[in-house]
């Protein structure tokens, strides 16, 4: 299979599974968020998000499984390859498996996900060169809800973004991630 193939492949699966998810749902979204990032190589990104619950829930011995959907904006901020900085702007969609912890008594969750996303244009500085303007974007967090509705969340967050080995070079970009999520 080539690998143009291969990329919109799994891109198709992707956005699938994440409408699949969605498709219990009507079109108002259950919350929005803001986040700051810190990357690798003097890079940071700050953007928005809108989420949407998945209508599905598995109740385990010690956590209970959820699920959602985010929609994102990100700009980004780095070097630029002749000085200065320069700035790209991400879209992209990321489907969420959330661990509430104590089966959802608890304030506290861990979630994971695995999205997809496309930049403005190839993110490229004097260090490193994405080869492709489609990237992977994954997540592995954890954090705290509050308020007397539950409907505060600060949350901290591991991102990866690169494009899996599609096409080289694939450096890929490392961010931290700090993020307030209101829902409504």
């Amino acid at each position: 299979m080539k690998k143009k193939t291969l990329a919109r492949t799994l891109a198709t699966v992707l956005l699938a599974g994440a409408a699949g998810g969605a498709a219990g749902f009507d079109l108002r979204p259950d919350g929005i968020a803001v986040q700051g990032s810190l990357g690798t190589h003097d890079t940071w990104m700050a953007g928005a998000a809108v989420m949407w619950d998945w209508d599905w829930e598995v109740l385990r011995r010690k956590a209970e499984l959820t699920a959602h959907t985010e929609l994102f904006v990100n700009h980004w901020r780095a070097d630029g390859v002749a000085g200065g900085r320069d700035s790209f702007t991400q879209m992209g969609v990321l489907p969420t498996l959330r661990f509430n912890l104590s089966q959802g008594r608890s304030p506290w969750y861990l979630e994971i996900g695995v999205g997809a996303s496309w930049m403005d244009r190839r993110f490229e500085t004097d260090e490193r060169s994405f080869s492709t303007r489609f990237n992977f974007y994954d997540v592995l967090g954890a954090g705290y809800v509050f308020g007397e509705r539950r409907q505060n969340e600060l949350g901290l967050r591991f991102i990866h973004v690169s494009n899996a080995g599609i096409k080289k070079p694939n450096p890929g970009q490392d961010f931290l991630q700090l993020r307030y999520l209101a829902r409504f």
